[in-house]
């Protein structure tokens, strides 16, 4: 955008102002203990005017000024509380309102005008308390393992942070965080070299998710969106978090005039231990992960309102360095009458080193009570290497399975015998900016317009320089050579526009749409998308949803590249058409609530770009030449199980299947087994076709002692399909075993101060002993390919972790 013509645009929006009789009311809800209380409702005696308090307890509300009013504060087990206030106009009053237990059990209690922070009027929306991310007994401490537990998302691979919804794979899901869209590494092709996912758990105040049938304000992916807002604190406060695996520490504040935040967090993720003892190769691994971010937030409004105008800062800096010099594999697979057995010697090392700095402004300012306005600005610089010079020899044989010989175990016939070659030296630099603007307009209670417009630049350079080579029974074959120096220079233009519609009723409707343009391809691509929920008449605890939608997703590099290292200039964006009919029901079991929500999608593709995936790398076809489609259903309940612990089920059951232009497979006489032609393969599964996944996030805690805990954190999924690579005949015929993963964790609470006494030190310390992968599963994650001497080929499974004993502690101040 031209600096003359943005300078105008914000002097237009500048001079826009609405006046009324307004005032604001912000506040902190807490408990006896002075715990802050998520989701408590505040709202306005004798109106529809009311809020939510966030994960912190707090709460921002508009009232009408030069008038007595009194503020309603309930939460479900506490009792009510009324607050009167008379309040200037323009005046800013904070207060912290302190609730206590109820003996008696609450009746329900419905308070309209709420809806707006109500997962009922969004369709797919999964609203998560942040403090469990950092409970959840995982390897790494990683956040986004809590989104696996939800229905629909699917991750069979614990070493990794990335993860596929409803069918889509890795690179289709959207992530904000404040508003800025982050993306993740290019070059990464194994879970290994990974390092931690963008998102602190220690920084976060506010977690949704959806799974599909979005919004126009979000972006253009096909999958889902996770949106992400750090906390703004409200006093000094910091934790220190260790373990075997790694640690993190952060430290948050408030300035005395309370116009300054700061939120600032490191993380260091420490893998050698894992790599070593549960690898399936040995070697000597040497991996070390680690990132600081920052989020920093200035109120520069007039001393009377001095959050009527906010400047923001997310900032990022992520260094990860990847190497492994490994020595020896062995690998024993096969059925009960036949095992076979791999052998691999290694020679030389693989190395990876990725480098992300990323950061963001976004200056808010509230013309009004009615209209916010926000301007950000982003970048990102990503700087990745891959470095590898490895050969490696094998020998593959059969094994004694006669427990009475005295070669029982051991090889007895070799089948075949070769090496192997594999050179890299990948350089990929990435640096995209971007400039957005975002609009929210209030008319009333019932009635809410939003707008945006963004550009963005990016320049992408790649160099690849990689081949490999297999020398078996003496004949020697060169594999995957490229050799390229890529330089991509683009522009992406995109807006939205959405309304949103409440009626006394509770029912609501969104509807908008939105558009994209790219100048590397020249497309221009428009996105109409609804949303429509009610609650029923006779029954105010159910309610239903449906959605419908077109969501495009322009082809970002890794969908323009070929496997032979070419752009396809021509490849448009693929397209996916929405549609989602849900309900949640809310209930009382054991005097507690519950919630359970149920959807059913169907997702129609096309113009879609085929991939195979290895591992955690996708590779692209970079051609239009496929449709699909996903079908499925998602449950998930959730509750107090155990009182005061909240735990979920989520089943999912899913469908995705694609028809590749082109693909054939032979057809064969069924007398003489001869080929006598060829045939069209039709639908066939998806590489993220796993039927059934069910996930559970359970707490349980001693009765008479609530600070000693238990997590259990399970994970189950169907086999994902798969095949040898380049064999379009057999294309994801074959099945892996199902993916199976139970993790525990056992922990204690020690508090040693309340957090509203005013003194130095320690406020508790957490202590959490877990067991991963307590069933001890092997879970594959790729294969490798090997053919003997009667050109018979061999999948060789590659395994994931096994039992790890860990242990962990976080000391907050």
């Amino acid at each position: 955008m031209h600096p003359k013509l943005f300078t105008c645009c914000l002097l237009f929006l500048f001079s826009l102002r609405v006046f009324a009789q307004q005032a604001t009311v912000t506040g902190k809800v807490v408990s006896q203990s002075q715990t802050p209380l998520f989701s408590a409702s505040v709202g306005l005696k004798g109106t529809n005017t009311g809020t939510l308090t966030n994960a912190q307890g707090v709460f921002k509300l508009s009232v009408p000024a030069e008038e007595d009013i009194q503020l309603i504060i309930k939460y479900i087990n506490y009792r009510e509380q009324q607050v009167a206030l008379r309040l200037k106009t323009g005046e800013q009053r904070e207060i912290t309102v302190v609730l206590t237990n109820d003996t008696t059990a609450l009746q329900t209690v419905t308070i309209t005008g709420l809806k707006r922070n109500n997962t009922r009027e969004e369709v797919s929306i999964t609203r998560l308390e942040p403090r469990l991310t950092k409970q959840l007994p995982t390897p790494f401490g990683e956040f986004n393992k809590i989104l696996v537990t939800l229905p629909g998302v699917i991750s069979n691979n614990e070493l990794s942070s990335t993860y596929s919804v409803r069918g889509g794979n890795y690179d289709e899901n959207l992530v904000y965080v404040n508003g800025i869209e982050i993306y993740r590494p290019f070059l990464v092709s194994n879970a290994q070299q990974e390092g931690l996912s963008f998102i602190n758990p220690d920084l976060v105040g506010n977690i949704e998710f959806s799974a599909g049938g979005w919004q126009p304000k979000y972006g253009d992916k096909l999958s889902s969106v996770l949106n992400i807002d750090y906390k703004i604190p409200t006093h000094f406060a910091g934790s220190v978090t260790g373990g075997l695996l790694g640690g993190a520490a952060h430290l948050e504040g408030i300035t005395r005039n309370k116009r300054f935040t700061y939120l600032i967090g490191t993380r260091y993720k420490n893998a050698q231990l894992l790599f070593n003892k549960s690898l399936q190769t040995s070697g000597n691994y040497q991996p070390k992960f680690g990132d600081i971010q920052g989020y920093f937030n200035l109120s520069l409004g007039k001393k009377e309102n001095p959050e009527r105008t906010t400047l923001g800062f997310v900032g990022s800096l992520a260094r990860n360095k990847y190497l492994v010099i490994p020595s020896l594999r062995e690998t024993t697979f096969g059925t009960v009458n036949q095992y076979v057995r791999l052998r691999v010697a290694y020679e030389g090392r693989e190395r990876m080193e990725y480098d992300a700095y990323q950061g963001g402004l976004n200056l808010q300012h509230r013309f009004n009570d009615a209209y916010t306005a926000h301007f950000i600005i982003s970048s990102l610089l990503s700087r990745e290497r891959e470095l590898r010079n490895i050969e490696a020899g094998y020998n593959f044989c059969d094994i004694d399975l006669d427990p009475n010989s005295k070669d029982f175990n051991k090889c007895v016939q070799e089948r075949d015998a070769g090496t192997e070659y594999n050179y890299a030296r990948n350089n990929l630099t990435a640096r995209i900016f971007a400039l957005e603007t975002r609009h929210v307009w209030e008319l009333g209670n019932r009635n809410q317009v939003q707008w945006g417009i963004k550009w963005s630049q990016e320049r992408i350079q790649d160099i690849l320089d990689e081949y490999r080579f297999v020398d078996s029974a003496d004949f020697v074959f060169l594999k995957n050579s490229l050799k390229t120096d890529i330089l991509l220079n683009s522009n992406r233009f995109s807006g939205y526009a959405q309304q949103t519609l409440r009626w006394d009723g509770g029912e609501t409707l969104t509807y908008g749409v939105r558009a994209n343009y790219w100048s590397f391809n020249k497309e221009l691509t428009f996105s109409p998308r609804i949303q429509y929920a009610f609650v029923a008449p006779t029954n105010d605890r159910l309610s239903f949803k449906v959605a419908a939608g077109v969501y495009y997703q322009p082809p970002f590099y890794r969908e323009l590249r070929d496997q032979a290292g070419n752009l396809n200039q021509n490849l448009k964006a693929q397209r996916s058409v929405h549609f989602i009919a849900g309900n949640e029901y809310r209930f009382k079991a054991w005097n507690r609530d519950f919630k359970l929500v149920t959807e059913a999608y169907y997702k129609y593709l096309t113009n879609v770009v085929p991939y195979e995936v290895d591992n955690v790398r996708l590779r692209y076809y970079a051609k239009n030449n496929a449709k699909a489609y996903a079908v499925g259903f998602d449950t998930r309940i959730n509750g107090e199980f155990i009182k005061g612990a909240e735990s979920w089920f989520s089943l999912g059951i899913l469908s995705a299947r694609e028809d590749i232009t082109g693909d054939s497979t032979n057809i064969y006489d069924a007398k003489t087994r001869k080929i006598i032609g060829r045939a069209p393969l039709g639908y066939i599964r998806r590489p993220t076709d796993q039927r059934i996944t069910l996930g559970i996030f359970f707490q349980d805690q001693l009765p008479n002692d609530p600070t000693v805990k238990m997590n259990l954190n399970l994970v189950y999924g169907t086999g994902l399909p798969f095949s040898p690579p380049g064999i379009e005949g057999i294309r994801n015929q074959y099945n892996m075993p199902g993916y199976k993963r139970v993790d525990i964790g056992f922990s204690k609470l020690i508090t040693l101060r309340h957090e509203n006494e005013d003194k130095f030190g320690l406020e508790s310390l957490w202590l959490a002993l877990e067991v991963l992968n307590l069933l001890a599963t092997n879970n594959v994650v790729s294969y490798n390919y090997v053919q003997d001497v009667n050109e018979i080929t061999y999948a060789v499974p590659n395994y994931l972790s096994s039992r790890l004993l860990n242990v962990r502690f976080i000391a907050r101040f």
